[in-house]
């Protein structure tokens, strides 16, 4: 008999013939405890095969006992025991570290044929997962062997310019050295002396004692023409040295259009430089420093990817990034950054990366690269939809404030998506119901949205506003459907888009009707005063009267 499932990270088989030795059963619950937790199956074979228990294993409440009695601080586990003689020992994921009572550290991991191993955990990852957990603070650590000369003078200028051009905390500019360093705990006190923390290496550092101090702290800028490689450049510099670089490599590659809307005109990137700033900032910021790796920012005919060592910290998922409260990596690093002003103080960049595709009717960033061990962002090069800009933008102007996230997410979901329903928009936007419907709500009533039917068949699309040439007009029609607006409707806004003007053929075809059919529901608008026919035969259209002079 088969248990039906294959071993992964999540899942451990261990057969129970000979008696599974005690050590064996704590090495794996262990290592479950110290990654994402998991389940022991005891009385199974490595490949899925069900052999039975040994008979000092089919107590269960004996079972949980011993291993909390084993593991430091004790691991709380439920065993259940199936009829077909196995354990179930489901092993939670543990918000400390925790080991053997013999003093054992392990974790999971999944080899490179994809089978699942338990191996030690080595002491510069005791760190990475406590700084995962969000229990401690890497960045406000104090460099071992640093010393307050390591600082560089000529960074620390820089860092007072950057809180100049980014509109930092002014206040900060009126202090000294020394008091500027503790301000933003670039520095730490230790036995009467200023030691630099991983911050202020990090921040201020002189180049040569980084990459000394903290050797795994460092950037590549790449692009790619093709397959050719245009540029390669190591930045082994203090992050604000190397944002300035990376900022300019930018500045070179990331041409504008400009896009007219009246008397104003909108200027759009390639990429948008506030979504750029934001994502390099966040890769430097939630990186985890004790992984060997660096920050690759790669710009190629697809578009620009950003990638970071670390994964995800705890409680943060690709579904959940725009919903879940800020939280970070490296507080204190963080904290400088925001305070010097290149960070987003609210700590919400991740909307501000996503409202830089958003604005231009762009699609969405991609983070479904992003694995435990890395986070990669990918924003896709594309042009901007003109007409979802303008509407956008005649949007904010009427406001006079920029459009909230969810809306912008809504909008762009609808855009995407033609119609969809509040289940449809919550699931796709991972919006909450409750709040996508008062945010449906306000577009509505704004005339940005459109609603038709009710109950759960209540779908929305985006107004007709939005589509300003009989082209687009043709497609909302086939967005909104006909129980949006009327035939007639459709007819005349198709019309004014037009040049005023519309043929028998062009109404069927936008109406989905024989020429029979739109020939009826031309003449009865010619009837009622709204169209006038205009020439014979195949040459006939019909155009708005109120165009007429």
């Amino acid at each position: 008999m088969n248990i039906g499932f294959k071993e992964d990270l999540h899942n451990e088989f261990k057969s129970d013939r000979n008696k599974l030795s005690d050590a064996d059963i704590i090495d794996v619950v262990v290592a479950f405890a110290n990654t994402e937790g998991g389940a022991l199956y005891i009385g199974v074979e490595d490949d899925g095969e069900i052999t039975g228990l040994h008979p000092s294993h089919r107590d269960e409440i004996q079972l949980a006992a011993f291993i909390a009695n084993k593991t430091v601080p004790p691991v709380s586990v439920i065993v259940e025991r199936d009829s077909r003689d196995y354990v179930r020992v489901t092993v939670p994921k543990c918000r400390s570290i925790i080991a053997s009572s013999s003093g054992k550290l392990l974790r999971r991991r999944i080899k490179s044929d994809n089978t699942p191993e338990n191996v030690p955990m080595y002491p510069h990852e005791i760190s990475s997962r406590l700084s995962d957990l969000r229990l401690l603070d890497f960045s406000a650590q104090c460099v071992p062997e640093a010393v307050y000369e390591d600082l560089d003078d000529i960074e620390r200028e820089r860092l007072r310019r950057t809180i100049r051009s980014y509109h930092g905390e002014q206040a900060l500019l009126e202090l000294d050295n020394e008091e500027l360093d503790k301000a933003l705990r670039l520095v730490d006190e230790v036995d009467g002396r200023l030691v630099p923390t991983f911050a202020g290496m990090l921040l201020i550092g002189r180049s040569d004692r980084l990459k000394l101090r903290v050797p795994t702290a460092g950037a590549v800028f790449q692009v790619l023409s093709g397959t050719n490689v245009v540029l390669n450049e190591s930045l082994d510099l203090p992050i604000l040295a190397a944002f300035e670089r990376i900022s300019a490599f930018m500045d070179a590659r990331n041409p504008e259009e400009e896009i007219e809307d009246g008397l104003y005109r909108i200027s759009v990137s390639d990429f948008s430089k506030r979504a750029v700033r934001e994502a390099v900032v966040n890769a430097f910021c939630h990186r985890d420093y004790t992984m060997l790796g660096r920050i690759r920012i790669l710009m190629d005919d697809d578009g620009l990817s950003i990638t970071n060592p670390g994964g995800f910290i705890e409680g943060v998922t690709f579904d959940n990034l725009l919903t879940v409260e800020p939280q970070g990596r490296n507080p204190a690093l963080a904290d400088a950054l925001k305070r010097i002003g290149l960070a987003e103080r609210t700590g919400r960049g991740i909307d501000r990366i996503f409202e830089g595709s958003l604005l231009y009717g762009k699609p969405l960033p991609d983070y479904s690269e992003s694995n435990e061990v890395m986070v990669k962002l990918f924003i896709p090069k594309s042009l901007p939809d003109r007409s979802f800009t303008k509407l956008i933008s005649d949007e904010q102007k009427r406001t006079g404030q920029a459009l909230p996230i969810n809306t912008l997410l809504i909008l762009s979901e609808l855009k995407r998506n033609r119609r969809a329903t509040l289940t449809e928009i919550s699931a796709a936007t991972h919006i909450s119901d409750t709040k996508a419907r008062v945010t449906l709500g306000r577009l509505v009533e704004a005339g940005l949205v459109e609603a038709a039917g009710s109950g759960r068949n209540r779908h929305y699309t985006l107004n007709a506003g939005v589509y300003k040439d009989s082209q687009d007009i043709k497609r909302y029609v086939h967005q909104a459907g006909k129980a949006a607006i009327g035939a007639s409707e459709h007819i005349l806004k198709y019309a004014a888009g037009s040049n005023g003007r519309i043929s028998r053929k062009e109404a069927a075809e936008l109406l989905n009707l024989s020429e029979s059919q739109a020939y009826r529901l031309l003449r009865n608008l010619a009837d009622e005063g709204q169209l006038r026919l205009i020439g014979k035969g195949k040459y006939a259209y019909y155009k708005i009267m109120r165009n007429e002079e």
